[in-house]
């Protein structure tokens, strides 16, 4: 299983040891390193990633609160010369904490964690909370592994879902989708969401779903297949 990841840090030579190191480790592929925090918070809203490398103390933001700002969280390993600054990062559930300057061994020994970490998920999936809909002035529970995928109309959504009639919901695309887990679910199209582990076949640009077939839109066919290929 190979991790995705980026690295975020105000110091090059800092982004340019970890990219060294990252490139001798044949489960880390190192997508891109950032020292503009702004800029890697639009690239992971294009390019969900596994795995972030933060440094916690930089100049225009803190690595804590650009982690608590992002919707959807990655593994974290923040990296920091402040040694101070630990307790904040674990409560964060951080996967590790690197003090600079760190060596090879020591940081093979925080993405081997990371590593486990994501392996453990993998197997043992939480399963989600049902979601609740309002349908024709009452309440509708719905399983999140029912849904099949979603289909924008206008000011409406219509939820398809597995051996059941669809719900029409009033409802957008944007408030639903934060409502599904994102390692589950992703847009394909303005109008269409999807369920990953539903997809059937995938022929060009089109998907299959339930013999339904399913556009993808060219802004969202980056993310879509990065995604795709990481199942």
């Amino acid at each position: 299983m190979t991790l995705q990841a980026i690295a975020i840090d105000d110091e090059l030579p800092a982004l340019k040891l970890i990219q060294h190191f990252c490139a001798n480790v044949n489960f880390i592929q190192l997508q891109k390193t950032f020292n503009i925090p702004e800029e890697a918070l639009k690239f992971m809203a294009k390019y969900p990633v596994d795995l972030l490398f933060l440094d916690i103390n930089m100049p225009s933001v803190s690595g804590v609160d650009l982690y608590r700002s992002i919707q959807q969280q990655p593994l974290v390993i923040f990296t920091t010369a402040h040694s101070e600054y630990a307790v904040e990062g674990f409560n964060l559930n951080a996967v590790d904490y690197l003090l600079k300057p760190f060596t090879f061994e020591r940081f093979l020994q925080a993405v081997q964690k990371a590593q486990h970490v994501m392996q453990f998920n993998q197997s043992h999936p939480a399963s989600p909370p049902p979601l609740i809909f309002r349908v024709d002035y009452g309440l509708t529970r719905v399983q999140v592994a029912d849904i099949l995928f979603v289909e924008g109309l206008d000011d409406y959504l219509k939820i398809h879902l597995h051996q059941q009639p669809p719900l029409i919901i009033r409802m957008t695309m944007k408030v639903l989708l934060e409502k599904l887990p994102p390692q589950s679910f992703i847009r394909v199209h303005r109008s269409y969401i999807v369920a990953m582990d539903r997809i059937e076949q995938v022929r060009n640009k089109t998907i299959m779903i339930a013999g339904n077939e399913i556009p993808v839109g060219s802004s969202y066919e980056d993310a879509f297949f990065s995604q795709f290929r990481r199942l």
